[in-house]
């Protein structure tokens, strides 16, 4: 299959394009490099600089004709979202409805979109939040997340195409940007191993649910063979971990025996988020392989190395 992953040189785009190479699928990539780097680009696929809101978009996606596109471009920081919405709103939604039109004229059918979980639902009643719960994003981030969602649907009904939304959890791994996208594993990784304090924010206590990027990129080939399949889908682990916690592991790993420093809560944040699952399991056969200590312990690793470079 021709696939055309938007965002493809980024920290999850780019391990999604390195798992649909080897599944066989000719992958083509849309990426603006603002956040990506052209270095974490499979060499067997096709990189495309452009950003999505370009006006030339269509022209991209006439050249690479594909039948199906992965949509992971995106501002992806809640904390960005928050001191400039405007921004936030300008890529997540705008850049979205852009490729959905772009798609439409093109003639593609069948779009898979990285949504976000924990932002989306925001602080729950039920936990682990299942995709049937109410979104009640706190974040402008979360907010352009789930609009875009809803631009997903309107598009099916007036398309006839199909698309379905993966609603991720807190994803890390390796090539993640400690400075760009916020992710605490790839932070709290680059500095106990720089020999720099790490800062928690508010208590410690808040709980994210952690899944491992290759288990993502799993999800997204498995959305791909499985074409008929709409609406959201969760993945997640289903287990709660607290900020605390994680430091705890992580520091261990590293052997540093420091204690992290405290700083305030950040605005937008929900104090709990975990995700239900079972649905990913029921409908794409997918479940979470790689349990939390493996995957820091590999994470770890890949900073420690990159960091000799």
């Amino acid at each position: 299959m021709r696939v055309l992953v938007t965002g493809g040189a980024g920290f999850v785009g780019s391990h999604a394009v390195d798992r649909l190479v080897a599944d066989g699928h000719e992958v083509h990539v849309l990426d603006n490099l603002s956040t990506g780097r052209r270095g974490h680009v499979n060499a067997r696929a096709r990189l495309h600089v452009r950003d999505i809101r370009s006006p030339r978009l269509g022209e991209t996606l006439a050249a690479a004709r594909p039948e199906a596109v992965v949509h992971l471009a995106a501002q992806a920081s809640v904390a960005r979202s928050v001191a400039d919405p405007v921004h936030d709103a300008s890529v997540n939604v705008l850049g979205t409805i852009a490729l959905l039109e772009a798609c439409r004229r093109t003639g593609v059918r069948r779009v898979v979109y990285t949504s976000t979980g924990g932002a989306a639902y925001g602080d729950t009643d039920v936990l682990p939040t299942p995709e049937d719960h109410p979104l009640r994003p706190a974040s402008p981030y979360g907010a352009s997340k789930v609009s875009a969602e809803r631009w997903l649907a309107c598009w099916t009904d007036l398309t006839g195409g199909r698309a379905l939304a993966l609603r991720l959890a807190n994803v890390y791994g390796p090539r993640q940007d400690p400075a760009g996208e916020a992710g605490v594993v790839a932070i709290f990784a680059s500095r106990l191993l720089a020999g720099v304090p790490c800062v928690v924010n508010g208590d410690g206590e808040q709980t994210r649910d952690y899944v491992y990027v290759e288990d993502v990129a799993d999800a997204l080939a498995r959305a791909l063979a499985y074409p008929e399949l709409g609406g959201a889908v969760n993945v997640a682990t289903g287990v709660a971990t607290s900020v605390n916690d994680l430091y705890r592991r992580l520091a261990a790993l590293a052997g540093v025996a420091r204690v992290p420093e405290h700083g305030p809560p950040r605005p937008g944040e929900q104090r709990r988020s975990v995700l239900d699952p079972a649905r990913a399991k029921a409908r794409l056969g997918w479940t979470p392989a790689t349990p939390l200590d493996a995957g820091l312990a590999t994470t770890l690793a890949w900073f420690r190395k990159e960091v000799g470079r």
